[in-house]
């Protein structure tokens, strides 16, 4: 029984920043081929992107959480240096507890060697690779740095099928680093060295594809630290340019290759060529042939301005106030995780009322009962609303609101099997009373340096996973 990819999805935050921008503030933009940029919110970051995706993926295949036998997460940009995130992943996709999961990190082809390894195990596995790479304000590599995020659905008797796969490896230390404790992509910028240390072992990782991957291959997903390296390799340039982002989403480290192979299955291509790299230097080359289904929303509605985008990466910035508003311990937030991460509720069995939280008596019959979990839709109207302005966050809030602005308090109403629910939510951006909003996953804060992840509300016709 042949396994492959059944489904995908592609997410990228709605903000973006023309290569003008840069040319406005430096005088230069030394990002060649990068035309724009995604950035991430404030509350954005690679595991939130990693949801969005994971959840279109899902959707594409007609699947769920539920029905995971493994979970895969791939980045070089994890919001933690030390710590599992696939719990986190699999909270807000309802994965079941024992499900298999892998993280990937440390190098730009990490999201592809996850997808390979998927190919092996058996049951439905998803992999996830999301990414959001910086660097030091005037250097190259933070001109290219974007954000982006693709998730495949692995199984049996999938309408993509991956046909050969190939690695191959060079030692080329220096072309792209990041020291312990640091943010910022580096690289020694050596010239020759660099495009070989690219060109290359990408070059043998396809000679070593069983059958001429070049010549059949119509689309071609190929690693992209910038807008130019790609066409310095020996592929074909249309098949690149035919489902390249980097163009318009910047550098997105282990989610471009997957981000190019989602547009390949949107864009309906029968043969694709996916090869990631990665520094040090390796490469790892797939043949893939057929189109999966695929929920993608890779446009920009937000432009910002240079010093918005300064504002966004948080380099602007001042230190967030001491204290809290209210302090909530990490072991009573984790036991309401349930709530946070997918607004879980409770469907009384005496007389089917919906609770939320699930918790205590009925609201209705008063009844002291155990709740049957109920999944509140994703889509719902806001009841009541405000706005906080400059100076009304509490300190927990500051941060996202001096690099974000203004955001919205709402009280929300979402569909709950027969009944429906009413909580309070925070919007991104600002919504009024009758608006209808998504519930999309966000960090809400960082409290005792643990990041604090739930859900928002973002108002209908932003992008958003459906």
């Amino acid at each position: 029984m042949t396994r492959g990819i059944l489904g995908a999805g592609a997410y990228t935050p709605a903000n973006r920043i023309p290569a003008s921008a840069f040319e406005d503030a430096w005088g230069s933009f030394d990002a060649p081929g990068v035309e724009t940029k995604a950035v991430p919110d404030a509350d954005e970051d690679a595991l939130t992107m990693a949801v969005e995706a994971a959840r279109r993926a899902l959707s594409a295949a007609g699947a769920d959480g539920g029905d995971l036998e493994s979970l895969s997460l791939a980045t070089t940009t994890p919001p933690l240096a030390e710590e599992d995130l696939t719990p986190r992943l699999g909270s807000y996709l309802d994965a079941p507890a024992d499900a298999d999961r892998r993280f990937y990190g440390g190098h730009t082809r990490a999201g592809v060697d996850a997808l390979v390894d998927a190919l092996g195990r058996e049951g439905p596995a998803l992999v996830v690779a999301a990414d959001c790479p910086a660097g030091e304000p005037d250097d190259t590599r933070e001109h290219a740095a974007g954000a982006g995020a693709a998730a495949f659905l692995v199984g049996a008797d999938a309408p993509a099928t991956v046909v050969d796969t190939a690695t191959a490896a060079e030692v080329r230390p220096g072309t792209r680093f990041r020291r312990s404790g640091s943010e910022d992509v580096e690289g020694l910028d050596v010239g020759t060295y660099d495009r070989a240390a690219f060109t290359e072992p990408i070059a043998a990782a396809v000679e070593a594809l069983d059958d001429d991957a070049t010549g059949e291959c119509d689309a071609v997903a190929v690693q992209a630290p910038n807008g130019k390296l790609p066409y310095r390799t020996d592929l074909d340039a249309e098949a690149i340019a035919a489902v390249e982002t980097v163009s318009e989403l910047g550098e997105t480290a282990a989610a471009s290759v997957p981000l190019g192979v989602a547009r390949a299955f949107e864009s309906g291509h029968e043969r694709t060529l996916a090869v990631a790299w990665g520094s040090g230097a390796g490469a790892t080359a797939l043949r893939i042939e057929g189109t999966a289904p695929v929920e993608a929303s890779l446009a920009g509605e937000q432009k910002l301005d240079y010093a918005a985008y300064l504002r966004r990466r948080g380099d602007v910035v001042g230190e967030k106030p001491d204290g809290g508003a209210a302090h909530v311990p990490v072991p009573t937030w984790r036991r309401s995780l349930p709530q946070r991460h997918r607004h879980e509720a409770g469907r009384c069995p005496e007389c089917e009322a919906v609770a939320f939280p699930p918790e205590g008596a009925c609201p209705d019959c008063r009844a002291l009962v155990e709740f049957e979990t109920v999944a509140p839709a994703r889509v719902g109207v806001v009841e009541a609303a405000t706005t906080i302005g400059r100076g009304g966050a509490p300190p927990e809030f500051a941060e996202q609101q001096a690099r974000q602005g203004a955001f919205g308090v709402a009280i929300a109403r979402f569909d709950a099997g027969d009944g429906a629910v009413s909580l309070p939510i925070q919007v991104v951006g600002e919504a009024e009373v009758g608006d209808r909003v998504r519930a999309v996953p966000r960090r809400i804060y960082v409290e005792e340096g643990v990041p604090r992840y739930g859900l928002k509300a973002l108002p209908e016709g932003q992008s958003s996973a459906d």
